[in-house]
């Protein structure tokens, strides 16, 4: 039994464009479910729909089997954590973190309760005299964080919660709120436009982009078998390589106009229902040849060395190709490069529609690991 449900959910303003065009989608009780997409692409404006503090234009939206479409906030049991922690500056982190306890005249023994409990899960047992001018990013994340946790509301919104905090320190926090999450068994729904954050903490994702949902589903589904192009470049990094396919004869197909592959009976099926067909590959399978005997040969624009791993660039007839290798390579720019790239690894799209025509048939859970 779904515990957030959205039916043909429109969202619009002055009777203009539907900002949100019949959205569709479950969230079950416990979930990690992570909303992604660009700027602009809706994913805020449905968080916040959810939140009641947007009106829904049309469509029905329930929380544990109930209708809440005209419920205000305070009565749709959940706590929310936005993107600018939204900390009272006046006050020190212990009225910030009892702030809404208050509010809702929870007895000054259960408040206290709390607060300990909280604090001490949170790190800022130390913290709660000081004002939040005096801490750091990541310690006012956490005060936002406490205060959410402190309400024991069974759901929790995120509005890109991390994008104020440098690298380092989103990849602690990532890490803490996926933690906290499981522990107290929250319903989780995060907004965030970054996909590392979506595909490293999400149960489910659910790509949006101009208003509409692209895809919902597992982070390594999302990975492995994109609905569309869309999808493919936006997940993953480095993004996915796309190249025009053009079939030459019954027996080869050209990327680009540089990289020839033979064509395999799937793709002579799929050419049958679509005439255009464009091809991704991943960064990682375009591979050295090491274990594998060359089948192309690139030249290479750049060279990024991040010590554990090796990105390369490469020029595929005026566009720019990514590989992903791990460990060091000594290479040098514009050198013509020996790879192996093999047709198991390419997915094939409809180029009108940019509707997925076929993933690649490599099954990538081969190479997962069971411990």
């Amino acid at each position: 039994m779904s515990y957030i449900e959205l039916t043909d959910i429109t969202k619009s303003y002055h009777a203009g464009k539907n900002i949100l065009e019949k959205i569709n989608f479950t969230i079950e009780k416990g979930e990690f479910f992570v909303l992604v997409g660009p700027s602009g692409s809706g994913k805020s404006t449905l968080l916040r729909m959810i939140a009641g503090l947007e009106n829904v234009t049309d469509g029905i939206l329930k929380m544990n089997q109930k209708i809440v479409n005209h419920l205000p906030p305070k009565d749709r049991n959940l706590s929310m954590v936005f993107q600018n922690y939204a900390l009272y500056p006046h006050l020190s982190v212990e009225q910030n973190i009892l702030f809404g306890l208050q509010a809702k005249k929870v007895s000054k023994k259960e408040q206290k309760k709390r607060l300990k409990e909280t604090a001490e899960m949170m790190g800022l047992s130390d913290f709660l005299d000081r004002k939040p001018r005096q801490l750091s990013g990541g310690q006012r994340q956490r005060v936002a964080l406490a205060r959410a946790v402190v309400s024991e509301a069974p759901l929790c919104l995120m509005d890109e919660p991390l994008s104020n905090l440098d690298a380092k320190l989103r990849a602690q926090m990532r890490v803490e709120i996926r933690r906290l999450q499981k522990q107290l068994g929250l319903t989780l729904i995060y907004v965030t436009h970054d996909q590392v954050e979506a595909m490293t903490m999400g149960d489910r994702i659910m790509v949006l982009n101009d208003g509409e949902i692209q895809q919902v589903g597992k982070p390594i589904t999302l990975y492995n078998e994109p609905a569309n192009l869309f999808v493919a470049s936006f997940i993953g990094s480095p993004k996915m390589n796309i190249g025009k396919a053009e079939v030459k004869n019954t027996s080869c197909f050209l990327i680009n106009n540089t990289l020839s592959f033979p064509v395999g009976p799937i793709l002579q099926e799929a050419l049958k229902e679509h005439k255009d067909i464009v091809v991704g590959i991943r960064p990682e399978h375009i591979q050295p040849t090491t274990h594998h005997e060359a089948t192309h040969s690139l030249e290479v624009v750049n060279v990024e060395q991040l010590g554990n791993e090796t990105t390369l660039a490469f020029d595929v007839d005026g566009e720019l190709w990514t590989a992903k290798w791990p460990g060091q390579w000594d290479i040098m720019a514009g050198h013509q490069l020996k790879v192996y790239i093999s047709e198991e690894h390419l997915s094939f799209f409809d180029a009108q529609t940019k509707q997925l025509v076929r993933p690649a048939s490599f099954n990538s859970q081969e190479e997962v690991q069971a411990i």
